[in-house]
């Protein structure tokens, strides 16, 4: 993905959040701008950083644990905030879909925990920012057996406050 359209990207997503998150109190920041892109000078206050952490997770394909470059694109943005933000504390929570046992998948959704947590940490997070849990297939965000709704719950989520 080139430098531009990430920039688009990461720009796109934070204008909706903020908009879902709303205009709630705490300290006031100037997000940096993305290489190719622009923040728009818009302002993003602890709250919102809050809201962006932990409405945003990201993917992955059937059995793996490797980062996309959009899983890498989010999560450079929620580096941003970590970096910006470093009294935020998050516990990244690696799931799966509900095919394969449950130890199996209690693994697999560790390594997906653990690839963002090094990701994180390769950008600039510091360690005590964030832990990792594997909940395997115990939590699906969608209900079925559909590639649909697979898709959806092979994810890390960002859980703020551990």
């Amino acid at each position: 993905m080139n430098k531009v359209f990430r920039g688009f990207l990461l720009t796109l997503l934070v204008s909706g959040l903020l908009a879902l998150a709303g205009c709630g109190g705490g300290e006031q920041v100037k997000p940096q701008p993305t290489p190719g892109g622009d923040a728009g000078g818009s302002v993003i206050t602890h709250d919102q950083a809050v809201a962006l952490l932990k409405n945003n997770p990201i993917y992955f394909a059937f059995d793996r644990y490797d980062l996309d470059s959009a899983a890498r694109a989010d999560l450079q943005a929620k580096a941003d905030l970590l970096n910006k933000y470093t009294d935020i504390k998050v516990q990244i929570s690696g799931h799966c879909d509900s095919r394969g046992t449950d130890e199996y998948n209690l693994a697999l959704g560790e390594r997906r925990a653990r690839a963002a947590y090094d990701y994180l940490l390769m950008l600039g997070v510091k360690p005590a920012q964030l832990s990792t849990h594997s909940y395997g297939k115990m939590y699906p965000a969608v209900q079925g057996n559909t590639e649909a709704a697979w898709n959806k719950n092979r994810r890390d989520e960002f859980n703020v406050g551990y």
